[in-house]
């Protein structure tokens, strides 16, 4: 757990531990760095958040962050640096609970309602395995971008990085692949 403490902060010594780590990957010199900043992350992701208990592990989650990304960017201001990924953290925490409430199985699959009760839930394993299937046949780039961003939550821009598509490119396989997909989805539920 990370204790909060509030002194001045000497910027060349940010600056001499950030390049202490990016030498030695010694996650006790990162610890080190971002200790020196995290009662900062932890008042911006409650400013965001609104909420003491999920900024705290907010705190966690972007040291986790960090361990893979302070060495993948050119770093000249630290804190400010921070500043802006924690923010971009909570953001993105933020429109993955807006979108968990609005993307979901339904939007893909047509489940029957006339079914008897005791036989939906067999007919919606059956479509999550049909599902299974469709998103197997998609061409692998709209397949990736599709499980990338419906299944494990990921913004445009972490699917952009993660895979080295353009952003545009990440658009358009999520939308042909949704597409894809739908279209699958109804085929199936035709032949049932």
């Amino acid at each position: 757990m990370f204790v909060f403490k509030s002194s001045k902060i000497d910027p060349s010594q940010d600056q001499e531990l950030l390049q202490q780590y990016q030498e030695s990957v010694d996650l006790q010199v990162l610890g080190d760095l971002y200790q020196r900043h995290a009662e900062m992350v932890y008042y911006v992701c409650l400013r965001y958040l609104q909420d003491r208990e999920l900024s705290k592990d907010a705190v966690m989650n972007i040291f986790e962050e960090l361990i893979h990304k302070v060495n993948k960017q050119e770093i000249k201001d630290f804190p400010r640096w921070l500043y802006v990924l924690s923010k971009n953290h909570c953001l993105m925490y933020l429109r993955s609970q807006k979108n968990k409430s609005q993307i979901s199985l339904d939007e893909f699959v047509k489940f029957p309602g006339d079914l008897h009760p005791y036989e939906q839930p067999d007919q919606k394993e059956e479509q999550l395995t049909a599902m299974e299937g469709c998103l197997d046949r998609l061409p692998e780039k709209q397949q990736q971008s599709v499980r990338l961003f419906f299944l494990e939550e990921k913004c445009y821009k972490e699917i952009s990085e993660s895979t080295g598509y353009s952003l545009n490119e990440v658009k358009s396989y999520i939308q042909n692949g949704k597409r894809n997909l739908k279209i699958c989805m109804e085929a199936w539920n035709e032949r049932q």
